[in-house]
């Protein structure tokens, strides 16, 4: 089925619009440009000067011309050594805003009866605040080491293991998918992911339905839905 621009800004490829929402169970999203107006490692990173270095990782990794994900996270997160937890208390206050329509889809993916997972490269310290801030069901990413004893509440640069692994990456992504659809007792066919970067293909690619959001060329190509302009509730327009 050929590619379809439906309205100005959204594309769908390989499908007949209306979907029906109640017809998902699940709907898995990205957090960073995604659910949230920001790349946040960057916005960190500027605290300590180098917003202009990492910013130029994140995007390389983000458009799939760095393929070791995990490799380039622990780059950028050894820059962000000396950040303190009130400059990322500052960054969550001061620039980090849901983006547009965010909070209506959530809604009304819980009115349809969906769960809701959040997925994320990101941390712990702004998906946490995230997933309480829209109500979301599960969450996975990761978590920034924090110095204790002298100049306690300094990130030391590394980042902390965790029971199911050491970082949230593109395959751990795609895991998790499977994993939340295993516990709630559906098919990957019966969920939808939300993404924007090279990382979130592999758990698009399970989903029964990918979006691709103001989103990587590699990552558009490849979504059944695209949503280029607007906000995210764009996505009711063809899951109704």
């Amino acid at each position: 089925m050929p590619v379809q621009e439906i309205s100005p800004g959204l594309v769908i490829q390989g499908f007949t619009p209306p979907l029906a929402l109640q017809d998902f169970k699940l709907i898995a999203f990205d957090m960073d440009s995604t659910l949230i107006n920001i790349e946040c490692v960057d916005e960190i990173a500027d605290a300590v000067g180098r917003k202009e270095e990492v910013a130029a990782i994140t995007e390389a990794a983000m458009r799939g011309e760095i393929t070791d994900f995990k490799d380039s996270l622990r780059r950028r997160v050894a820059l962000l050594e000396g950040v303190t937890v009130a400059d990322m208390e500052r960054v969550y206050t001061e620039r980090l805003q849901l983006n547009p329509g965010a909070e209506n889809l959530v809604r009304a993916c819980k009115a349809a009866g969906l769960k809701v997972l959040l997925v994320s490269g990101g941390f712990t310290f702004f998906t946490d605040r995230v997933r309480d801030r829209l109500g979301i069901d599960f969450t996975r990413s990761n978590v920034l080491e924090i110095r204790s004893g002298a100049n306690c509440g300094e990130l030391t640069g590394r980042m902390v293991d965790q029971p199911w692994g050491d970082i949230c990456d593109g395959a751990e992504k795609r895991r998790m998918l499977l994993e939340t659809c295993a516990q709630l007792g559906i098919t990957p066919r019966q969920a939808i992911a939300v993404g924007d970067g090279a990382n979130d293909l592999p758990m698009m690619d399970e989903a029964g339905l990918s979006v691709a959001y103001h989103a990587k060329p590699k990552v558009r190509a490849q979504a059944m839905v695209a949503i280029n302009s607007g906000g995210l509730d764009r996505l009711l327009e063809v899951v109704k």
